[in-house]
């Protein structure tokens, strides 16, 4: 893998170290862990962080040096994930689904057989921000409109294009869509250039903040009707839900009710297990300190970390699981 399994395994000596006649034990190895993320304005971003900080704290016990990559998101880290160029990377739930059935972006290549589920960590929101003198009150609205629907390479695009779909509109055809970085589309609807934009997020989203925070009012549009409906008995990873108002009160008085995805913790099957079971452990043993990272893990529970999940668990991940009996 990548730096010689980019685990990069550093050997220092050969377990000690002699100083002066005396022999002083030194760690045997450093493992270098990368976990690729998103944006940096996302939470992709700041998640990689936290999960880094939790295994950091414990890296002379592990070994483990643990750092986050900036990225294009989900389906860069899976690809980079089975590549051997990331060690774990954050995906959506759809598109870790995808992946292992061999659909959508991987339907040339197949199912995606060494990929491995380690947890899922906060539920992503599809969230439709318009500029208010657009008109733009519901997804019909759209049509005709300048559209940022996501990035290639993006769990977020194939949201937006899913949703479209489902309320009868053809991205292609029935929209001037822009695919640029979630990262970028605040300011080009500032500046005028788009009418509005989708971005798959956990909540609060310093992105979402930036879009509400200029000249241009906006609002959060709600993603709802029988249309949503079909969409999630279409697709099984979408499900309810709701945005609360309270983090974002200069877009509008009520809480948003969309859809959305939760966001998976990925590796491969090529990941050493100890590694893998030293990082589960460590993140679900400090659960309250990890929540406290950021808003968006408030709801979190190490069973519905264990929900939404497709590919096989990594044998590390089962090892800490069966050991404190949230697996049989």
């Amino acid at each position: 893998m990548r730096r010689a399994l980019l685990l990069a395994t550093i050997m220092v000596c050969a377990g000690a170290l002699i100083l002066g006649g005396a022999v002083v034990p030194v760690q045997a190895k450093t493992t270098f862990v990368t976990i690729g993320t998103g944006g940096i304005t996302g939470v992709y971003y700041p998640t990689g962080g936290a999960i880094c900080k939790i295994v950091n704290n414990k890296r002379d016990q592990y070994g483990i040096r643990c750092t986050v990559e900036s990225t294009g998101g989900s389906v860069f880290n899976i690809n980079a994930v089975l590549a051997g160029d990331l060690e774990f990377g954050i995906a959506q739930s759809d598109r870790q689904y995808q992946a292992i059935k061999g659909e959508a972006e991987w339907q040339d290549k197949g199912p995606q057989q060494d990929l491995r589920a380690v947890f899922s960590i906060h539920p992503e929101a599809i969230t439709l921000v318009a500029a208010e003198d657009a008109g733009i009150k519901s997804v019909q609205d759209l049509k005709g409109k300048r559209v940022n629907i996501g990035n290639p390479g993006s769990g977020q695009r194939q949201n937006s294009i899913d949703v479209l779909e489902a309320f009868g509109i053809d991205w292609e055809k029935d929209l001037q869509a822009e695919q640029v970085k979630a990262a970028e589309a605040p300011s080009l609807l500032q500046d005028g250039r788009i009418d509005a934009f989708f971005y798959t997020v956990g909540h609060p989203s310093g992105a979402i903040k930036e879009a509400a925070a200029g000249r241009r009012k906006v609002r959060i549009v709600p993603i709802t009707g029988p249309e949503v409906d079909n969409l999630l008995k279409k697709y099984p990873y979408y499900a309810k839900a709701v945005i609360p108002i309270e983090f974002y009160p200069d877009t509008g008085t009520e809480d948003i009710q969309t859809v959305g995805v939760k966001a998976t913790f990925v590796t491969s099957a090529k990941v050493p297990e100890d590694v893998v079971y030293a990082i589960v452990k460590e993140v679900f043993d400090n659960l309250e300190e990890f929540k406290k990272l950021h808003p968006a893990y408030s709801v979190l529970t190490r069973e519905n970390m264990l929900e939404g999940l497709s590919a096989p668990f990594h044998p590390g991940a089962l090892k800490y699981y069966k050991e404190v009996g949230l697996m049989k």
